[in-house]
């Protein structure tokens, strides 16, 4: 069964790999734009053909996920979900993969082994894997780091024996070292080899093919069922002397939103629910620590992880609502 793999490039100002200057990493350019197309893959022979020309193509990665309209756009954004401040629509749909792309870094390099043997080093990233990964034939490529910094730095790409989605793989590789960035649809998986300044590339070669069977079995997808969600457990108590009766159940019906909506729709709903409690926070009507701590709460409740509800809850609380109150509120 074939696939398809979604390629990305950016602006000819913008570069999508690192460059490497003695002493110096310069990370990727700052992209909000790309035009896509979709190219299919039959396996790992031609999955492999794709990588070796991508490799030399510094404008271009790739996305797990799907272009939504059509096969090929132009000037579009990474979008899975809508964007709560301009309004842009979705552009890239979550969808199940035969391949699939795994991220290893820092993985411990023996003092025997050479970084220069891409062979070699892939055979000890994959010791860390799975053992369903075991055996089977893997295109192993050198990640910008590896070979500059300590440790085995590789992307490592598998065919698997059955379409699997990103929620199935975080679950298959959450004891793993893979990076479970890329299992998002619309997270950027970077395919050139950086560009050297001023020095010479310490790998003589980027890519290396291991042999073995040609598919990965994978688990059953109930095996791979992501856990139940625990039961909800009450929110923080509001101890803000500012809260109006508006204001609290404000509070309380944003928090109610984020914790009830749709696995796609958790971190926007909660991002727009902030942002409108932001205007209470700042008519004087509810204390930010109270926003905080529910709508961080209600986050984590949803399934996300809390550091990601501070990240979301402190960005929409610093950049909130300008529409204005419901007349006779303030």
């Amino acid at each position: 069964m074939s696939d398809t793999v979604t390629v990305l490039r950016c602006a000819r100002s913008k570069l999508l790999c690192k460059r490497i200057r003695p002493g110096e990493i310069v990370p990727y350019d700052e992209t909000k734009t790309f035009d896509a197309w979709s190219y299919t893959v039959a396996g790992l022979d031609n999955l492999q053909e794709l990588i070796e020309n991508l490799i030399d193509a510094p404008r271009c990665a790739i996305v797990r996920g799907a272009l939504i309209n059509g096969l090929e756009a132009k000037g579009i954004r990474r979008l899975k979900d809508a964007c709560p401040e301009t309004g842009d629509q979705p552009t890239i749909a979550d969808v199940s993969r035969r391949w699939l792309a795994l991220d290893l870094e820092d993985v411990p390099l023996p003092s025997e082994i050479s970084a220069t043997d891409i062979t070699a080093c892939a055979k000890i990233a994959i010791g860390y894997l799975p053992e369903d990964l075991s055996g089977a034939r893997c295109i192993a490529q050198a990640t910008a780091g590896h070979g500059i910094k300590p440790g085995i730095r590789l992307r490592l790409w598998f065919w698997l024996d059955r379409l699997t989605t990103g929620a199935e793989l975080k679950v298959w590789l959450k004891d793993s070292p893979a990076d479970p960035a890329v299992f998002r649809p619309a997270q950027l998986i970077y395919t050139a080899a950086p560009l050297f300044e001023g020095m010479p590339d310490p790998l003589p070669a980027r890519l290396a093919v291991l042999s073995g069977a040609e598919e990965v079995r994978v688990p059953s997808a109930e095996a791979l069922a992501p856990p139940a969600r625990l039961p909800f457990k009450p929110l923080p108590e509001v101890n803000s002397l500012a809260g109006s009766r508006y204001a609290l159940a404000a509070l309380k019906a944003a928090a109610a939103r984020v914790t009830t909506a749709p696995v796609a729709q958790r971190h926007p709903t909660c991002m727009y629910q902030t942002r409108s409690l932001g205007r209470l926070v700042e008519a004087g009507l509810l204390a930010r620590s109270d926003v905080e701590s529910v709508m961080i709460e209600a986050l984590v409740q949803s399934g996300k992880p809390r550091t990601e509800g501070e990240r979301v809850v402190a960005w929409a609380l610093a950049n909130p609502s300008r529409a204005p109150l419901p007349e006779g509120v303030g």
